[in-house]
């Protein structure tokens, strides 16, 4: 007889969604199809040639799909499964946990045909439906109860049943189902988790309309490497937080999920978990824990644009190109020292970023690549947080994970190309020109348009954090006689002072050179209709601006003739229509406040867009009276 699948087994499935043992779950004969990977695991639609829902293969199944013993249009038996819904969709998700191949791929899709006079169905009113006889379907051979038939135990029931000598951790694993993380949703019964704590915030105070109480979390990774985040709030936040101990493995069961607020996420997941003073966490001792499989979701350093700023945390990939030495950080809330370390990475973008690395990071993995910096290692960093010095920085957390020369494809494709062509490319700071707001990164010149007489009538702008407006001006007056360059090391562009007998230092990079680089850091006068106003200008800005680098019109100072050619070089510069990016902030200056504007981006004017753009501006002018 030829291998098929079950009779309805996605009905039986779908009448069972949260079997609450294993000996409650349905074996039934299901056909793959439309198999595909879905990052580590398969997706494809479980079908039994009548009805199809769509399915997942945990990833601790996916090598039966690369070994060839799940083949698409193949059969599998299920063994254990869980069964989500999906509300915004109104459909429902198998989450297949266990499984076995059962056949290889058949030539074709087994499709049922339906006679109509063999669904003869009566309907009765729903009070006739509390019955529990047994319903048998003719031909099938299988017998559905009505769901009332099922009594719900709880998990203490269950306990006291089942080994009630056993430890508390391993009751938990037999009485009830260890899920995957991907399988939970908010909508889920009963269910048990086994993570590992890998992140444990402090417990905090706070205080609301609604009283003070306080509250702590941790990030919790299971097997598969899934993380969610858990909280717990005043009573639960007491019983949990000597329990919790960062980088053990617990089991976890009557927790609540709700919609992860994307506002205050910190890990790659859509749900996040709240524990309360009635949830179960049992330490899993005297049996094989587990090493979460580290996931990474790397974002190219030239898209790093739009994390700036925001609450989202991001994974990199790079090639070390610099390695700082260990400064020592004084925070102005405690006044505590903490040790802090700048490395400087590249990417196939040909793209760098200043990754800040702090606390142990900073003295033990920046230790290690500062001795092998020579080497160009590779390294790849989870959980990363996303700030706007230079434009666009990065800087560890507590969280944070650094893996040096990792054995994973993305490093050995970095590593090819770094090797074959990355050595000799010209590579440039991805902050570079860019001017970077909490929601879209890099603007366009014609968002947020402003006068400057906005921008020097509010003084209390960039108070809290700095504010980005787009303006057109004209450059009016450059003064001469300022500091116009500083020497920069012609490796990290950092300061350099006159080293003894001959060359330059750095202390940055912690060597001597015989040459440096002048770097533009200057103010220049800005004048549009309503007013006038300082700007602080820095080296890629400052070149667009005076149309030379620093070290030509240094060369132009020093030349002595009738014609002061450098004097000339300025004047050209005035008074010439640009489009500025700025950020305002407020400095403190002989104990007052100053307001601050930086040039983060200059752009020529480009009259046909600044034509659209007005003649946009009176329409919406005009829809207004």
């Amino acid at each position: 007889m030829a291998k098929s699948v079950t009779p309805d087994a996605v009905s039986i499935i779908l009448s069972n969604p949260s079997p609450d043992s294993s000996a409650e779950i349905p074996e039934v004969v299901v056909q793959v199809v439309d198999l595909k990977p879905a990052g580590n695991r398969y997706m494809f639609m479980a079908s039994d040639g009548k009805m199809k829902v769509k399915a997942i293969l945990q990833s601790s199944l996916s090598s039966e799909v690369i070994s060839g013993s799940i083949q698409n249009l193949g059969l599998i038996r299920i063994l254990d499964y869980t069964l989500n819904d999906i509300p915004t969709k109104n459909e429902k998700y198998l989450i297949v946990t266990k499984c076995e191949a059962f056949s290889p791929a058949l030539e074709a899709e087994i499709k049922t045909e339906v006679k109509s006079e063999e669904n003869d169905i009566v309907l009765k009113p729903k009070q006739e439906m509390d019955i529990k006889s047994e319903v048998k379907r003719e031909g099938t051979g299988i017998i559905l109860k009505p769901k009332q038939e099922f009594v719900a135990k709880s998990a203490a029931q269950i306990v006291h049943e089942q080994n009630g000598n056993m430890a508390p951790s391993a009751r938990m694993a037999m009485t009830r189902r260890v899920l995957p993380l991907v399988s939970l949703n908010p909508y889920q019964g009963n269910w048990t988790i086994k993570v590992r704590v890998t992140g444990k915030g402090n417990m905090r105070m706070y205080k609301n309309a609604r009283g003070e109480g306080c509250v702590f979390n941790v990030e919790l990774t299971d097997e598969d490497g899934t993380q969610i985040q858990a909280t717990m709030f005043n009573e639960a936040a007491k019983k949990f937080y000597d329990k919790f101990q960062l980088g053990k493995v617990y089991y976890i069961s009557k927790g609540s999920l709700k919609v992860a607020n994307k506002q205050f996420k910190t890990v790659q997941n859509d749900y996040e978990m709240t524990l309360n003073e009635n949830s179960e966490v049992e330490e899993a001792t005297n049996e094989e824990t587990f090493i979460p499989e580290t996931k990474f979701n790397f974002v190219p350093i030239d898209q790093l644009g739009p994390y700036v700023n925001g609450k989202e945390i991001v994974d990199v990939i790079g090639v070390v190109q610099n390695v700082s030495p260990t400064m020592s950080i004084r925070r102005k809330i405690n006044n505590e020292t903490i040790p802090k370390r700048d490395i400087t990475i590249a990417d196939e973008t040909k793209k760098t970023v200043v990754v800040s690395l702090w606390n142990d990071l900073a003295t033990n993995v920046g230790q290690e690549l500062l001795d092998i910096a020579d080497k160009s290692p590779i390294i790849a960093i989870k959980s990363l947080k996303v700030g706007d010095f230079q434009g666009v920085s990065l800087s560890t957390l507590s969280k944070s994970i650094v893996v040096v020369n990792p054995d994973i494809p993305e490093s050995k494709k970095l590593r090819s190309w770094y090797d074959s062509e990355g050595k000799e490319a010209s590579m440039a700071a991805v902050g570079s020109g860019m001017s970077p707001t909490t929601k879209s990164g890099t603007q366009s010149m014609y968002s947020d348009r402003v006068s400057l007489s906005h921008i020097t009538s509010n003084p209390s702008l960039g108070e809290d954090k700095p504010v980005f407006f787009s303006i057109k001006a004209y450059i009016s007056f450059i003064k001469p006689d300022q500091t116009m360059w500083y020497r920069a090391c012609k490796t990290c562009n950092k300061k350099v002072t006159e080293a003894i007998g001959s060359g330059y230092w750095c202390e940055g990079c912690q060597k001597n050179d015989e040459e440096c680089n002048l770097r533009y850091i200057m103010v220049v006068k800005v004048s549009d209709a309503s007013g006038e106003a300082w700007l602080s200008v820095f080296n890629e800005q400052a070149e667009k601006i005076i149309g030379c680098s620093a070290d030509e019109l240094d060369k132009l100072k020093s030349q002595e003739g009738e014609e002061n050619l450098f004097q000339l070089k300025l004047k050209e510069a005035t008074w010439v229509p640009h489009l500025f990016r700025v950020s305002v902030t407020l400095q403190e200056y002989m104990s007052e406040k100053r307001q601050r504007i930086t040039a983060r981006a200059v752009a020529p004017v480009d009259f046909a867009a600044e034509s659209r753009f007005l003649l946009e501006e009176i329409s919406k002018m005009k829809v207004s009276q």
